[in-house]
């Protein structure tokens, strides 16, 4: 069975790229959003196992963008991938109700393995 992921980032051709890659590595893409308001407007009826958020986005960020989807969605897995992690960051991240933190720099390769990782524990 294919992991159904949600993928949020404000800028295209990284969006772009990211849901490519997981595509090609099996994940079914149910949604993608170029704002965390666009993500939690559409969250409910794409019904992703994981989503998978940035940290640096206009409007809200990828931890209010967490918040607001946790609200609504309690035991949503949410990753936030993202280029500015620090320990600062991921306490708040985890206050938040992200349920992952992965840096950027640490590779596609480990956000797919977290993915699968986050979603094997929801079954």
């Amino acid at each position: 069975m294919s992991v159904r992921v949600f993928v949020v980032d404000d800028t295209a051709h990284v969006r772009k790229m990211l849901v490519q890659m997981l595509e090609l590595s099996g994940f079914d893409i149910v949604g993608q959003a170029a704002s965390g308001t666009e993500a939690v407007e559409n969250i409910a009826d794409a019904d992703p196992q994981v989503v998978v958020v940035d940290y640096k986005m206009p409007g809200l960020d990828g931890i209010e963008t967490a918040r607001e989807i946790r609200a609504h969605r309690p035991d949503q897995a949410i990753i936030l991938y993202t280029a500015y992690l620090d320990d600062m960051l991921q306490k708040e991240a985890a206050a938040a109700g992200v349920s992952l933190c992965v840096g950027k720099i640490e590779g596609l390769t480990t956000l797919e393995r977290d993915i699968r990782r986050l979603a094997g524990d929801l079954f």
